[in-house]
């Protein structure tokens, strides 16, 4: 049985929406020709491609090692269609963009959709450590991560530049003080980014480095459920000055052993970087 260039295509786009459904609305066909086009692929194979959860279709190992190649031949397929349309007549198409912060994403996407309202735009909030795993999974057309590894076959534009300081609310006693240090917190509740964040990493690495320990912290799943913990009075949060979008409620306090600036880059994989829309999108960060 010979693979058809249907089931690379049906097979790709399941395996980036997690979705029969998504991902035969993207195809622009029935959600019976995507399952159909996966059974043959999978029947060639000889093996699943995805388990079914209750979050959505969880790729096996022969999937993962399979889109490593097809999302490249996707890609190639992409630019040739867009060099044929002559680039500029595209009006609409599909970014997945991830973050690790709301700022400064947030803003670059609310500007990219005003100039390209057909696009639709895919965006979700992760961990460092999962927004890394998905860039190098190839999962993701752009990410806008703080401090990206040095990965290979990755285009990256530097951002912006923020450190880190904690975020408490105005009538906090220590919020009266002009900076803070990791010993000012240390029997304070602090409320962090879960396990797998670059705050954590940094903090605990600054806490190794000066024999400190905090003796109460709270986890939150992202940068905004932080500030919304601090918000409710849960705790004082850590956090990247810029990440999150202003409030009067809450005021920023410099951490004395965190002084050190961190950079937020987009990157995205080098051969995505001449697709229309991702290089619109660099276009609209580099301002």
């Amino acid at each position: 049985m010979k693979i058809s260039p249907h089931q690379i295509a049906a097979f790709t786009e399941i395996f980036r929406q997690r979705s029969i459904s998504r991902a035969a609305a993207a195809l622009g066909i029935t959600q019976s020709a995507v399952t159909q086009h996966l059974a043959n692929l999978e029947r060639r194979m000889g093996t699943r491609l995805f388990l079914r959860h209750r979050t959505g279709l969880e790729p096996t190992k022969p999937a993962l090692e399979l889109f490593a190649l097809t999302d490249r031949m996707r890609i190639l397929d992409q630019l040739v269609a867009e060099r044929i349309d002559a680039y500029g007549a595209l009006e609409s198409g599909h970014l997945t963009i991830i973050a690790n912060a709301p700022r400064p994403a947030m803003p670059l996407v609310a500007t990219f959709t005003r100039r390209y309202p057909g696009v639709r735009i895919a965006f979700s909030l992760l961990s460092w450590t999962l927004a890394m795993q998905r860039l190098a999974a190839r999962e993701v057309d752009i990410a806008i991560i703080t401090e990206p590894d040095e990965g290979a076959g990755l285009f990256r534009r530097p951002l912006t530049t923020s450190r880190y300081a904690a975020f408490l609310p105005r009538g906090h006693l220590l919020a009266a003080r002009p900076a803070l240090s990791l010993a000012d917190l240390a029997r304070e509740p602090v409320v962090l980014p879960e396990e797998g964040s670059l705050t954590q990493r940094v903090v605990h690495r600054a806490l190794g480095e000066h024999g400190l320990r905090l003796e109460r912290v709270v986890e939150m799943t992202a940068f905004p459920v932080v500030k919304e913990a601090v918000l409710h009075g849960i705790g004082i949060g850590i956090l990247l000055e810029d990440s999150v979008f202003p409030t009067e409620d809450l005021v920023l306090r410099p951490i004395v052993e965190l002084a050190m600036p961190f950079r937020t880059d987009l990157a995205t994989p080098e051969d995505k970087r001449d697709l229309h829309f991702v290089r619109a999108f660099i276009e609209v960060a580099s301002g």
